[in-house]
């Protein structure tokens, strides 16, 4: 069970006091935010910290522009990319299979995946994992209440955690919902081709 204990930097992340939020509250937040905009800064469980800019885009886009780290994740609607330029390397996964699929779904149903596994007088705590598919790990969610937030609940951040229990924490800043992002990118360079001039 994942709690607070375990989840040290999202329950820093979370604000306001919060009322006791359901899945359904959860999932109206996440359907009424069309797009979203946000410094990112992600610990990993190295204790390495990066940081960077997020867009998304619902459904099933998302893009990882990190400020120095030659890494860049980005989901093009179908297919989540993990770019390592350091080192040439390209993994792809569906979206809808990664932990984050629970966050780009152009319907989100909590039902099945989530549950709420934690609310406190600062906030709550989502945990969401696909029991039929273990090997991609789960997600652990967290949202501040906000009147100003698409359906009254802000997204504040994430713990990623694989299947061998590596945890990375994500915290999300400056956020701004449903700006325009219709000229955003949501491709990427592949490294393993080479350049034509």
């Amino acid at each position: 069970m994942i709690t607070i204990r375990h989840l040290p930097l999202l329950a820093l992340a979370l604000g306001a006091p919060a009322s006791a939020a359901t899945l359904s509250d959860v999932a109206a937040s996440l359907k009424a935010t069309t797009s979203l905009s946000a410094d990112f800064t992600q610990t990993g469980a190295d204790g390495k910290v990066l940081t960077g800019k997020m867009i998304l885009a619902r459904p099933g886009r998302i893009r990882f522009q990190y400020d120095t780290a030659k890494l860049l994740i980005v989901g093009n609607g179908r297919t989540l990319t993990f770019v390592d330029y350091g080192v040439n390397q390209v993994s792809q996964w569906p979206v809808k299979s990664t932990p984050l699929g629970i966050l780009l779904a152009s319907e989100p149903d909590l039902s099945g995946v989530a549950r709420i596994a934690q609310v406190t007088d600062t906030g709550v705590i989502v945990d969401a994992r696909d029991a039929k598919r273990p090997e991609f790990g789960s997600l652990a969610i967290a949202f501040r209440t906000d009147k100003a937030a698409p359906a009254g609940l802000a997204l504040t951040g994430w713990t990623s955690f694989d299947a061998q229990g590596g945890r990375t924490t994500t915290i999300l800043s400056n956020i701004r919902y449903n700006a325009d992002l219709s000229k955003a990118d949501f491709g990427f360079r592949d490294p393993r081709r080479p350049v034509t001039r």
